[in-house]
């Protein structure tokens, strides 16, 4: 059976390749810096899960927005790099991403946990829902191609990963070998210590945004390990070497630089 997947898997890819204009992956990755420290095998891996997540997944522009060939590989590269080393498979039970021009306003009933009720109308980046659909603002996908440990697509993305196992609370399915207790104690002194600070007033080089919830925090922590692990590592060593664990990848390495020179 797994040969049989394996020689599906490798003709689809072959058929899906050569839709691709190759001076189209040049575009994306030049505009996407996030990705050239990669390898030139990881490039291709990642390049290939890019193409299955468009197969697998529908990418519904709204409010007229033209969604372009480039624009859909630049979300999908950036949408499979948390999966690398876990595979698509984490993305499994939901089909869709929706895509406006800019930030968007959902109107919906919203019950907090003193069982108050009340109507958001809150301007938004990007969701994630629940066994839904993943939504992302355009012009904030286009201002997270900057490496300045702001990109929506991964934050959503890890929001996801979160919510394998259930609702988002910052703590995805974990891998054989790695501890819950130790991730929940390194997770919940390092949320502390950014609320404590964000109290205080203090600047802080992790955006505040993470003090919101747990699962904002996994997720804004998850943005900074893959666009600015140096900061994260300096900031929170035992975060970094959790996500390290559980995304299977170390981003410092492939920086060419070692905990010790920080």
């Amino acid at each position: 059976m797994r040969a049989l997947t394996d020689w599906w898997q490798a003709r689809v890819l072959e058929r899906e390749r050569a839709r691709v204009d190759p001076l189209d992956w040049v575009r994306v990755r030049d505009a996407l810096p996030l990705l050239e420290d990669l390898s030139e095998e990881d490039t291709r891996r990642l390049a290939d899960l890019a193409l299955l997540f468009l197969r697998d997944k529908r990418l519904d522009p709204a409010q007229g927005l033209e969604l372009t060939h480039t624009m859909r590989l630049a979300i999908a590269l950036q949408a499979c790099l948390p999966v690398l080393e876990l595979g698509l498979d984490w993305y499994r039970g939901w089909y869709a991403v929706i895509v406006y021009p800019e930030e968007f306003v959902p109107e919906r009933e919203v019950m907090g946990d003193d069982g108050v009720v009340w109507t958001e109308h809150e301007a938004k980046s990007g969701e994630a829902w629940e066994q839904g659909p993943i939504i992302l603002s355009w012009a904030d996908v286009e201002a997270g191609m900057e490496r300045d440990g702001y990109n929506v697509v991964i934050h959503e993305l890890a929001h996801k990963l979160d919510m394998r196992d259930g609702a988002a609370n910052g703590c995805p399915p974990l891998h054989a070998g790695m501890s819950p207790k130790v991730w929940a104690e390194t997770f919940s002194a390092a949320y502390d210590d950014l609320c404590r600070r964000v109290d205080a007033d203090e600047e802080t080089p992790i955006d505040p945004y993470a003090t919101e919830s747990p699962a904002e925090f996994f997720a804004v922590v998850s943005e900074y390990f893959f666009e600015l692990p140096e900061l994260l590592h300096a900031e929170y060593a035992a975060v970094y070497d959790q996500l390290r664990a559980f995304y299977r990848q170390d981003p410092l390495a492939r920086l060419g630089v070692t905990p010790e020179t920080i």
